[in-house]
């Protein structure tokens, strides 16, 4: 489960439109030779008396979800440094690679009797430098069976899988989760913290939640029903046994539910896992623009309704936008006749218009209307989105949304989270764009980079001597450290303005 490490810090990402399941009776669809069986256990309205019979039908379609990761970890104390030739090959090759098995990563649920599941990609992605073995589904009865990764997608966090087996499943729906109201009651079935099975109830906190962390996907069903580390890609159930939602993040300041969990939307998820059943392409709406919501100093500033719009505040040279006309300070009010508010983002709405397609927007620009057609380009991935919209200036984002199951590598043993640093981000931080290394995008308050100033921007040169041009070569310096019991690696660092210096970095 993505979870933070403060409530000052939080947690936590289309397709076109499909028609989608609604109206079931509720629990899990038993194949056809015991559908006879199944009853319409629908609680009355108001509080229900229990969810018992509820759950007794629904618990069969929801799975347990772990994977085996083949990491590779020098065993050679002495590689890379004058001493390893002793003990083996220099670029250590006393080291071997051992196999570790997570177990009680995650949770899913049935879609269909031939075995398909649905669960959250960053539980089956691998940590790091890690290479992904195997994922294991266990049904409600126990029984285990292989998996394969039928496709995943980065963006909405979205994976489906495929049970390697003739057995006929029961399953379950997708609801229609643009008719969730505040105040309705729901219940999350996972495995959180490695449990079996484990049902929670409560409520639509609130529908459309935007957490702040941007994207197209940061449109969430916000529920009280606990939701902890282990719920992850689990289903939310409504109260006639339909799948609204999927179970994605907590706001945390502990890391355990305190009552604010986040659901993606079944109307965001059913089109998405459609396609990657069917191995169709996931493509997305782009205009390369970086975006700010229309705050109440910026609506008092402009002089327009608040909640109402979005602020361009860069264009992306040679992007959709930029082609268009597009300049920064201009206020997109609608796009292809929708309007941009809270809960419909510039971002979504985009994500979810086919690309080649040209559309209309609504722009504000010194005061003025005026509208501006735009052929909508294909989304890049999310590597090269974090790329571009690299901010050095921005504030800390590590009480932004961070990685799940606590992360990788780098993040548990230093602390930080880093990106590649490209030549965009290079020129950014003011260093020649040939610059080599990894830049720092997050630090966490506790660590101790965090007490020897490092911060978004600082760029990681070399760890221990050795040059780090990617996540695998700064992983691969911690777990050689650690193999030789050594609880500090030194990194070789420049802060934007600054000198190169060399700091010793204490692991965790």
């Amino acid at each position: 489960m993505r979870y933070s490490y403060g409530i000052t810090g939080a947690l936590l990402a289309g397709g076109a439109a499909i028609s989608l399941i609604t109206g079931h009776p509720a629990g899990a669809q038993v194949a056809q030779n015991d559908a006879s069986k199944m009853t319409s256990v629908v609680p009355r309205a108001g509080a229900p008396v229990s969810f018992a019979d509820l759950t007794e039908q629904l618990q069969p379609a929801v799975v347990n979800i772990s994977t085996k990761q083949r990491v590779t970890v020098q065993t050679n104390p002495f590689a890379n440094t004058p001493f390893a030739d002793l003990f083996g090959d220099r670029g250590g090759g006393g080291g071997g690679s051992t196999t570790r098995e997570a177990q009680s990563l995650g949770s899913g649920f049935l879609i269909s009797a031939d075995g398909y599941v649905v669960t959250n990609n960053h539980v089956i992605k691998p940590e790091g430098n890690a290479e992904l073995e195997s994922v294991t589904v266990t049904t409600a009865d126990g029984t285990e069976y292989p998996a394969e990764v039928v496709g995943t997608d980065d963006a909405s966090d979205l994976a489906v899988l495929k049970i390697k087996g003739s057995k006929a499943f029961p399953f379950v729906h997708f609801g229609d989760s643009s008719q969730s109201r505040v105040g309705d009651w729901v219940i999350a079935i996972g495995n959180p913290f490695g449990l079996g099975g484990t049902v929670t109830s409560g409520i639509v906190s609130a529908v459309y939640r935007n957490t702040g962390t941007s994207g197209a996907y940061d449109r969430y069903i916000q529920t009280d029903a606990s939701i902890n580390r282990g719920n992850s890609g689990g289903p939310l159930f409504d109260m006639q046994g339909n799948v609204i939602g999927i179970n994605n993040a907590i706001f945390s300041p502990s890391g355990g539910s305190v009552g604010i969990g986040f659901a993606i939307p079944a109307e965001t998820a059913a089109p998405i896992v459609d396609k990657l059943v069917k191995g169709e392409a996931i493509e997305r709406g782009y205009l390369g623009v970086r975006i700010n919501p229309v705050t109440d100093d910026f609506a008092e500033a402009l002089g327009i309704p608040k909640n109402r719009g979005e602020f361009i505040q860069m264009v992306q040279p040679g992007e959709p936008a930029d082609q268009a006309g597009l300049k920064a300070g201009d206020v997109v009010l609608t796009v292809n006749g929708k309007d941009v508010t809270p809960d419909q983002t510039l971002s979504f709405i985009v994500a979810n218009i086919e690309p080649g397609r040209t559309v209309p927007l609504d722009v504000l620009r010194d005061g003025k209307r005026m509208k501006v057609n735009v052929k909508v380009g294909k989304r890049p991935s999310e590597e090269e989105i974090a790329a571009q919209s690299f901010d050095p200036n921005s504030d800390d984002p590590g009480d932004q949304p961070t990685a799940p199951q606590g992360g990788g590598t780098i993040e548990k043993a230093m602390g930080i989270q880093t990106l590649p640093l490209t030549a965009q981000i290079a020129r950014q931080l003011g260093m020649p764009a040939d610059t080599k290394g990894l830049v720092v995008a997050a630090v966490d308050p506790s660590a101790d980079a965090a007490a020897k100033g490092i911060q978004r921007g600082t760029v990681i040169l070399a760890a221990n001597g050795e040059p780090v041009t990617s996540a695998s070569d700064l992983e691969a310096v911690i777990s050689e450290a650690q193999s030789a019991g050594r609880s500090a690696v030194l990194l070789r660092l420049k802060a934007r303005g600054g000198p190169e210096l060399t700091l010793p970095i204490r692991l965790r």
